[in-house]
């Protein structure tokens, strides 16, 4: 468990699975996030301590990040998605600190590339840069700027190759 500011960061417990999912689908316009990481749960992509949730002091749920198994080329890596925070707590740094969370616990399990489809604003905080500048990409079109990647380590240099996601993801 760590502290960022006022949120506390943790692994999610099979205690939090209602929070997670309240907080998800929340936090989208539909239920098809919240059943992947529910879908993602049950999946062989799913590493025990990559789905971190953020707490407020009190110990409510308020944001989630989650890393899965997924492959570049035919290199482990980890591809973050979804993550989620309750809209009224959005833009207060509960996203930034599960995120950030999410990257050291994978690091710290030896974990060494993420790859993200998002924003091409919002990622680049943690290190994240375009994929394509690397070699990496997927077998359905997105936009360059919205697929980047991550080496956890700085001295370890991105694989090329197309991302492959966990049967989960249905891509």
């Amino acid at each position: 468990m760590s502290t960022s500011g006022t949120w506390i960061t943790r692994p999610e417990t099979e205690a939090d699975v209602p929070a997670v999912r309240a907080v998800v689908r929340a936090a989208f316009e539909t239920a098809a996030e919240a059943d992947l990481v529910d879908a993602l749960r049950r999946d062989e992509a799913w590493i025990d301590g990559l789905s971190v949730v953020t707490t407020t002091p009190d110990g409510e749920v308020v944001g989630h990040a989650l890393l899965t198994r997924c492959h570049i080329g035919d290199s482990p890596a980890l591809a973050l998605a979804p993550c989620s925070v309750r809209p009224e707590h959005q833009r207060t740094g509960a996203g930034s600190a599960a995120v950030r969370a999410a990257l050291q616990h994978a690091a710290e399990q030896g974990e060494r590339y993420v790859v993200v489809l998002g924003h091409p604003d919002y990622y680049p905080r943690f290190g994240f840069t375009t994929a394509a500048r690397h070699g990496i990409r997927t077998s359905f079109d997105v936009p360059d700027e919205a697929l980047m990647a991550l080496s956890l380590n700085p001295t370890d240099r991105l694989p090329s190759g197309t991302v492959r996601y966990a049967a989960a993801f249905d891509l």
